[in-house]
Order: structure tokens, then sequence, then C-alpha cells
């Protein structure tokens, strides 16, 4: 009779889709529609500029092309990632039920127990991407240059004039106007425009709505509810708040979401997820998770966009 043996569970293909999917697009700042998302980029994707100087002019009885148009480009190169954990089965035994597990020490890898290792998974890469999609740093392992970063090192980016070291309850009104006083004229009120914020700075804007500001709010708040707020959907100026957990807490950015582009590649066989038992491998009690993906940022005219940060 031949000995019990673990059954390899691996999840490729059309399921590795699924679970990338999940991963890259279930932090906050994607899910919630932030930024436009390009899927199928392999390798590099050429974000197109176009800008014109006056084209209205006077009217003459020739053609006289007298405009001028400049075409530049950005690229949006997303950068390949991985996740190789291994764990070993004895450590998770008791958490499942035995019967799943099969009564054998040679027992075999339940199926919730690959649920659980892939939703984990899924939600810390998710957690991560978000974070890179902000602040990311090329340098740092398992990160691509985020948003604030491409950002604050291009001159083009209007940069909002601030001498504040921290953001409070008190003076976070008057720091969000000089966010919106930085963004240009031409971009101001577009139907998608945005002011990007972390988190902290999202509820420092609804403890001032509570009334503990001089902003003119009351002592009771908005709505007389003071700081029993329960607001969504928040404006400033009339331009829509977005609030985007993974962005440096010192940190804001307006642009319009059309501006915006996160990246990733084909849902191939390049990007796989895959759960391993590996005791048929090397007869250990060891489970590897296997995940690969890519992903990237990049913005179009940084003429269009204002940034804030803490001095």
């Amino acid at each position: 009779m031949a000995t019990t043996t673990s059954i390899t569970t691996t999840y490729a293909g059309e399921f590795a889709g699924k679970y990338i999917s999940a991963a890259l697009l279930s932090g906050e700042t994607l899910s919630n529609g932030g930024v436009e998302i390009k899927p199928n980029v392999k390798f590099k994707e050429v974000i197109k500029k176009v800008s014109t100087d006056a084209i209205l002019k006077d009217a003459t009885c020739d053609f006289d092309p007298t405009s001028t148009i400049t075409l530049t480009e950005r690229i949006l190169q997303p950068e390949e990632f991985q996740v190789n954990l291994q764990l070993c089965k004895k450590d998770f035994r008791s958490d499942w039920e035995a019967i799943e597990m099969g009564y054998s020490t040679f027992d075999q890898l339940p199926p919730s127990f690959s649920d659980f290792l892939i939703s984990h998974v899924a939600e810390k890469v998710a957690q991560k991407t978000e974070q890179n999609i902000w602040g990311g740093v090329n340098a740092n392992a398992g990160e691509f240059d985020g948003f604030t970063v491409l950002m604050a090192a291009d001159g083009d980016v209007n940069d909002a004039v601030t001498s504040e070291t921290a953001f409070t309850a008190a003076n976070i009104t008057t720091e969000i106007g000089k966010l919106v006083d930085a963004i240009p004229n031409s971009v101001l009120y577009q139907e998608d425009l945005h002011i990007y914020v972390p988190n902290n700075v999202y509820q420092l804007y609804l403890r001032a709505l509570g009334g503990f500001q001089s902003g003119g709010v009351g002592a009771n708040g908005y709505d007389n509810k003071g700081n029993n707020q329960a607001l969504s959907n928040l404006l400033f100026d009339g331009i829509k708040i977005f609030r985007a957990p993974g962005m440096p807490a010192d940190h804001m950015v307006a642009a319009q979401k059309s501006n915006l582009f996160f990246g990733t590649g084909l849902l191939s066989d390049s990007q796989e997820v895959k759960v391993i038992d590996m005791s048929d491998v090397d007869g250990s009690q060891n489970v590897r998770v296997v995940m690969r993906a890519t992903a990237g940022v990049q913005y179009g005219i940084g003429g269009d966009i204002a940034l804030y940060t803490l001095a």
C-alpha cells in the first residue's frame, strides 16, 4: 500500500490572474478609482504629452501656421516583484480541522490552509503596493518610485509654499488651502480634480469640521454635530478629497485622476501564485508560497499637479 503523501496545490494561469488582481488592485487608491489603471503593460508604455502656445490668432486671408505644438513623453515602466515564503505545516496544524488535513503525519494540505495563505499574501501585497504608489523609493527593496518621489524631483510640478512642520486640527484647513492655491487655474475645478491626502490629514480635517479650529465652523462644528461627524465624500473649496492611506504623512497632492497612472503587466505565465507542498519534493513539512507581479506609477503633465510637503 502506497504511503499517503501530500498533494501539491498550485494556482497558476487563470487563477493566478485572479489572485494577482486581488493583491495589486485591492489597495484603496486603486480599488476606489483614485488613479487610472493601465493593465497589460508588458515592458514600457509611453505617455504622450501635448502642449501648444496661443492657438487663437487674428484672422487673415491666408493659411498661417504660426502656432507651436510640442510633443513630449513620460515612460510608465512597471517593475517586477516577487513573494517567496516558506512555512512549516506543523506550526499551523492546531489552527485547522484535523479531518481536513488528514490524520496521518504525512498530512495533506487543506484547501482552507491554501486559501488562508493566499489571502494573507494578497492582503500584504496590496498594502505594500498602496504605500509604493505614493511614497515608494526605487532604491529600497520591494519598492518602486511613488508619486510624491517622482513629483518632488520634477521642476514642472507646482510646489505649495509652507513653513509648517506639522499638521494639526488648528492649521489643517489653512494648509490644505495652500495646496489649493498652488493648483494651476487651467486645472482648478476640472471634474476629475482631487486633493489626495494621507490618513492623518483626513482625520485632522474631520476634527476641524467638528469645530476645533478658528476657521468659522463654530464651536459645534459642521451641521452642529461637534466631533460626532460621520462624513464621507469630503470637499474642500468644492474640490473632492481622496483619502490615500499609502501617502506619506507629510505630503498632500492635488491632481486630476486622468493625469495619474498605475501600470501592471500581463496576467500571463510570467506572473504566478503558487502554494506548493514540498513533501513530495524533499520530504519536508514545508509549504512554499510563490508570487510574481509587476507594478509602477507615472503621471502625464507635471505642470498640472500641485505638491505639498511639510517644511
